[in-house]
């Protein structure tokens, strides 16, 4: 009886008495594809206007469906559709690195599967069944506290790191145990008395990869990715004291394709002119002072 092979990784199943002489050669084929399924990875180039690449699940060979790790690459000028064979049961991580505003969607041939958006240059955990391709939740359910009650000199100094929130307010309504009275607390290095209002700074709220011109708005941070070409970051208008706005070289493509930082008609450094970034991997956050020196970078 001739060897078959496996339905999800295409493993060749070996009949006892087979194979005599070459057993050992075809085992290591196994262990190769075994390999591949759950570290292997590839990049692959869907570069080109709306189409549709199959990925393929061969029998006993290197096949690029059979990969844990898929990175999708390419300047795409259309919708994108990538495909694995119907059948096969799988896990993958799907990391979209591509450069165009266009969607492309990871699915089996004949069923259904998840799509990064046109500005969704991100990663996402899938797997198959067989019939369609599911995206796994990465992010935790919501949820909230109702109720909660803390003894007396419970609560002296609480620190909650910049990033950990975006906003937060204590206000006299939030209180209403006498026994919390004059009691502080600190957040984000602000401290305040329970009772009292205050609203807390919020950290930097990193936003999806930049491919072109934009606006900044005060407050976020930027990867910015020059590799299609230079294009400018334009600061936000009418900043006020303390205003900051950070980016980081996505690509270290700045030296090659600069990025520029426009005034937008407050001063940079102290002069009246665009700033030029041309210094691969550059990463940095200017902090707005005043209508004489404008935006200063926090990291020369």
């Amino acid at each position: 009886m001739a060897s078959s092979y496996s339905t999800d990784l295409k493993l060749e199943l070996m009949v006892t008495g087979e194979n005599s002489g070459t057993w050992g050669d075809k085992t290591n084929t196994n262990l190769n594809l075994v390999q591949q399924a759950i570290a292997g990875y590839e990049a692959v180039s869907i570069a080109g206007g709306a189409q549709t690449t199959a990925l393929a699940m061969t029998d006993a060979t290197l096949s690029n469906a059979r990969n844990a790790v898929l990175e999708f690459t390419g300047t795409i000028t259309g919708n994108q559709i990538v495909t694995i064979p119907d059948g096969i049961e799988k896990t993958y991580y799907i990391y979209n690195n591509t450069t165009g505003a266009f969607t492309v969607q990871f699915k089996t041939v004949t069923g259904t599967g998840p799509t990064f958006t046109a500005t969704d240059k991100g990663y996402k955990i899938v797997y198959s069944d067989g019939t369609d391709v599911i995206e796994v939740p990465t992010t935790p359910a919501d949820g909230s506290i109702t109720s909660a009650k803390l003894a007396t000199d419970a609560v002296i100094t609480v620190k909650i790191a910049d990033d950990a929130i975006t906003s937060a307010k204590i206000s006299a309504a939030q209180v209403t145990n006498p026994k919390l009275a004059n009691k502080s607390i600190t957040l984000n290095g602000v401290t305040a008395t329970l009772g009292s209002s205050v609203t807390i700074a919020a950290g930097t709220d990193w936003q999806a990869v930049k491919t072109t011109t934009f606006t900044a708005v005060a407050g976020e941070g930027y990867f910015v990715n020059t590799n299609g070409g230079a294009f400018t970051m334009t600061l936000p208008s009418s900043p006020t004291l303390g205003d900051e706005v950070s980016f980081v070289d996505y690509a270290g493509t700045f030296d090659t394709n600069n990025l520029t930082i426009g005034r937008n008609s407050e001063n940079i450094q102290g002069s009246a002119a665009d700033l030029t970034v041309n210094v691969e991997r550059a990463a940095n956050t200017l902090v707005y002072t005043d209508g004489t020196q404008g935006w200063l970078l926090k990291v020369k």
